[in-house]
């Protein structure tokens, strides 16, 4: 049986940034997951999945030494984010305004991942198991650690992480408990070719049926430039507009997104269910939870990744804390410290976003009224406007 001090379940973006960060602390970690991400080419179509990086994660990235890949292959930075309801209540949140050269960068996730793992080579204390996959583990009495049994083999550790996405096998083998809901609604993410080339600006139009966003991407194209559409609908309409051939689709677009956006060409589409999970519990024994194993977030303001980043950052602070002071690092007394620095803060955007998408979702007059009387006042109350920027970019 092999012996680590961590085994990471999960090398996705969050899985790969908790393992190259405690191989940091000098620990020995494996990394299990069942696909590895496809390499990258210059001339590859722009992913469907892509993710707006905050600030903050945009630090996590660089201490692991990945963002300087990501930066070489292709993001895409924005200075501003648009939101409104009514065009008289348009508001908009620019760099200028904190001081900083940007507010993010929209990045493929596959490429996050990607560069996450060309750092495992960097790391001699980093053990990939690829394609693997969690079968079951137990808690082992005499060594004090947990045995893990993979499809093709075992291996033990004083700490499992569990990064395996929101249907986290590693969270219902320890019996940890889900609280939640799903919502009505689906997302389309739609990538496209636009003429009117927007790289500096994301923006959100809120609808009786949902928002609609713009998402810059990189590069340029024969038309103008590269975007990534997002929809949300009742799961139904989602489900008719999947289905039709792209050229119909573009119309259907001309028609509900704003104008500003030119006659587009559809590349690429697809479509995902909306849901808020929250895990009862981060730890059970000697099993953490990171990122969406953890928690699910309405995607309305991109803030999935980010906190899962939190987490990973997070986690590695009060394990370095815990091996600095001699304390056992993989203790239920250190990780109940990671849960206390990250359980309220996932909550309250958590409950931030469940309040917008109620907001928006109310059809009554007067919920219209005080929702573009909201957006009208944010531009008069600049030192708030801009607090709530410096949180969801990560530098409060």
């Amino acid at each position: 049986m092999k012996k680590f001090d961590c085994i990471v379940i999960g090398g996705g973006m969050i899985g790969a940034a908790s393992a190259v960060s405690l191989a940091q602390l000098g620990l020995t970690v494996a990394v299990v997951e069942k696909f590895a991400p496809k390499s990258f080419l210059a001339e590859q179509a722009l992913d469907l999945r892509v993710s707006a990086i905050s600030l903050a994660s945009q630090q996590l990235l660089m201490q692991l030494e990945a963002w300087q890949q990501i930066h070489d292959w292709r993001i895409c930075p924005y200075q501003r984010l648009a939101v409104w309801e009514h065009e008289l209540a348009y508001t908009e949140f620019n760099a200028t305004d904190i001081e900083q050269p940007y507010l993010g960068h929209i990045i493929e996730n596959r490429l996050i991942q990607l560069a996450l793992w060309q750092q495992f080579n960097q790391h001699p204390n980093i053990t990939l198991f690829c394609p693997e996959a969690l079968v079951s583990f137990s808690d082992n009495t005499q060594t004090n650690t947990i045995d893990v049994e993979l499809t093709t083999q075992q291996l033990s550790a004083r700490l499992l992480i569990g990064a395996d996405g929101a249907n986290s096998k590693v969270r219902t083998l320890a019996n940890i408990g889900l609280t939640g809901w799903d919502y009505q609604q689906s997302a389309m993410l739609i990538n496209v070719e636009t003429p009117i080339f927007q790289d500096n600006i994301t923006w959100q139009h809120f609808l009786p049926t949902g928002p609609v966003a713009f998402l810059p991407l990189a590069g340029k194209s024969d038309l103008g430039g590269y975007a990534s559409l997002v929809w949300y609908h009742h799961r139904d309409k989602i489900k008719q507009l999947v289905a039709l051939p792209n050229t119909q689709l573009a119309k259907a677009i001309e028609i509900h997104f704003p104008q500003r956006l030119g006659e587009i060409k559809v590349l690429n589409k697809g479509a995902f269910s909306l849901t808020r999970r929250h895990a009862n519990q981060y730890y059970h024994h000697k099993v953490v939870l990171l990122g969406d194993a953890a928690h699910t977030i309405n995607p309305m303001a991109g803030q999935g990744v980010n906190l899962g980043f939190k987490d990973v950052l997070a986690l590695q602070t009060v394990i370095a804390e815990a091996i600095a002071h001699g304390e056992s690092w993989s203790s239920e007394q250190v990780l109940a410290r990671y849960e206390k620095k990250r359980r309220s803060d996932n909550l309250v955007m958590m409950t931030a976003m469940d309040a917008l998408y109620q907001a928006f979702s109310h059809p009554s007059i007067a919920m219209k009224l005080l929702r573009n009387t909201a957006f009208f006042m944010s531009n008069k109350l600049t030192p708030v406007k801009n607090k709530v920027l410096k949180h969801a970019c990560g530098i409060d």
